[in-house]
């Protein structure tokens, strides 16, 4: 961890390096913190004989870790096999069908299945889009492509592309839009990269590609956008 040299040696200056190099320290600690807390909690699934607690006589934090990994493993080579598929498709069966518990389980399904799946297609690339008015440009991701009914509504030509716009500093809330693709525009840059660039407002930018990689941009194109 190092100073930015821009910071001028003063009690303010020393002050300010203090804590760029103890802030993101501290909120690294509290986050694997909170995560190991949490999933320590999955050790209370287990019997009450074969606990931590009862088995060692005292608590080991980050157990939970190692159970809640063991456990998703085993679940997913228990899927893997001809009896662990009948009981998957037995229980998603019987979530789809109970009311009010078929709509969260289905809608958390379909988005993991995108996110998480080999063939998603979630955050393809990182795009520039007019948003909110034309004026204006944000960074956004592309997902999907968009569904028929909406492309039957397209003008005759036109190409449509769907767009995660995510929020600043959190951008697991966000808009979803359709927007034209004269109305996009790619960014050479990876999805990580263009979401630190969200999440840090702007601070924190990607290092620039070489020269041969940048992309020119059409000028004809732009005017028309």
């Amino acid at each position: 961890m190092s100073v930015p040299p821009q910071i001028k040696m003063t009690l303010k200056g020393y002050l300010i390096a203090g804590l760029l190099i103890w802030l993101p320290l501290a909120i690294t600690l509290w986050v694997l913190n909170l995560i190991i807390g949490s999933l320590d909690q999955t050790l209370n699934l287990l019997p009450m004989e074969w606990r931590p607690q009862q088995l060692l006589g005292r608590n080991i934090p980050g157990l939970g870790v190692v159970f809640a990994v063991l456990v998703v493993m085993g679940t997913g080579m228990l899927a893997a096999n001809v009896l662990g598929r009948r009981l998957v498709e037995f229980w998603h069966g019987l979530l789809s069908r109970t009311p009010v518990v078929n709509s969260i389980y289905n809608s958390v399904k379909q988005v993991s299945d995108t996110l998480l799946s080999d063939s998603g297609n979630a955050f393809k690339k990182a795009l520039l889009v007019r948003w909110p008015h034309q004026n204006a440009w944000t960074v956004a991701f592309q997902t999907g492509a968009p569904a028929q009914e909406i492309l039957r509504h397209a003008e005759k030509g036109e190409e449509l592309v769907s767009v995660y716009v995510p929020t600043t500093p959190n951008p697991t809330s966000g808009y979803f839009i359709v927007v034209p693709r004269s109305d996009t525009r790619e960014l050479n840059m990876s999805v990580d990269e263009a979401l630190k660039y969200v999440i840090s407002m702007g601070v924190v930018a990607p290092n620039p590609p070489p020269q041969a990689q940048r992309p020119r941009l059409n000028d004809e194109h732009n005017r028309q956008g």
